[in-house]
């Protein structure tokens, strides 16, 4: 009841700025359109709906690390969580309370994408739903490593690190632009390290019924999202027992 009444809250505060709302939800089509149309008049394979579709859908959760950052950054200035410090809220009702309101804009967002693609001519099969499914491991590690900023910076600093660095490091290092092996040595050596492009190979694989390419995916998203929302609890935690 406790974590319900938080995350109510925390529901109300993210609608209460429509604006960068409305931009995390548009920015992905944006992509989708542009890209389809260089697709159309210069054909190239990494920009075919069913190979992009998948890579923008995950490229977009990029923006769920900014919300979250931003939310628990600004409430960490103000008054409202030293004196929540005082109520019976654990460190991870506070985390989880914070997670699950964005966690349905993150699926939303897919949602939009996946119809945004089929509207330019993707053809929809059931394994969208696959897909739809297998975000939600990889939105948790990206609202995850949110929070974790949020705990750590304030709000001005959230905006340039998950703002401009996360989502530069998710774009470069997730293979949606370029294929990583182009590029080869220790760039591809540093892509293969991180999680970015295992969510996206991973988001490939399920949508294109590859059921054999998903587990050696699937295992790198789960440790990074198991290892962030740990560290969230644990850097939240820390922060609750200093204040």
């Amino acid at each position: 009841m406790r974590l319900l009444a938080f995350s109510g809250r925390t529901a109300k505060e993210i609608l209460r700025d429509p604006l960068n709302l409305f931009f995390g939800l548009g920015f992905p089509l944006v992509l989708i359109g542009l890209l389809t149309a260089i697709q159309a008049n210069i054909p190239v394979p990494m920009f075919e709906l069913d190979n992009l579709t998948p890579g923008i859908t995950l490229f977009g959760l990029s923006f769920m690390t900014l919300f979250a950052a931003v939310l628990i950054s600004k409430d960490r200035e103000s008054a409202l969580l030293q004196r929540l410090y005082t109520t019976p809220l654990t460190a991870s009702d506070f985390i989880f309370g914070y997670t699950l309101p964005i966690l349905p804009i993150a699926v939303a967002q897919g949602v939009i994408c996946y119809i945004a693609a089929a509207l330019l001519g993707l053809k929809l099969t059931i394994t969208v739903l696959y897909a739809l499914l297998f975000l939600i491991p990889v939105a948790l590690f990206y609202i995850a490593l949110g929070l974790i900023c949020g705990s750590v910076f304030n709000s001005k600093q959230v905006g340039g690190i998950c703002g401009a660095l996360l989502t530069n490091l998710s774009a470069w290092m997730s293979g949606i632009w370029f294929d990583v092996d182009l590029v080869g040595g220790v760039f591809k050596k540093i892509a293969n390290a991180l999680p970015f492009i295992h969510a996206v190979e991973l988001e490939r694989a399920v949508f294109s019924a590859d059921y054999s390419g998903i587990l050696p995916h699937l295992w790198w998203v789960l440790g990074y999202t198991i290892v962030a929302v740990a560290g969230a609890v644990l850097l939240f935690l820390r922060q609750m027992k200093k204040q």
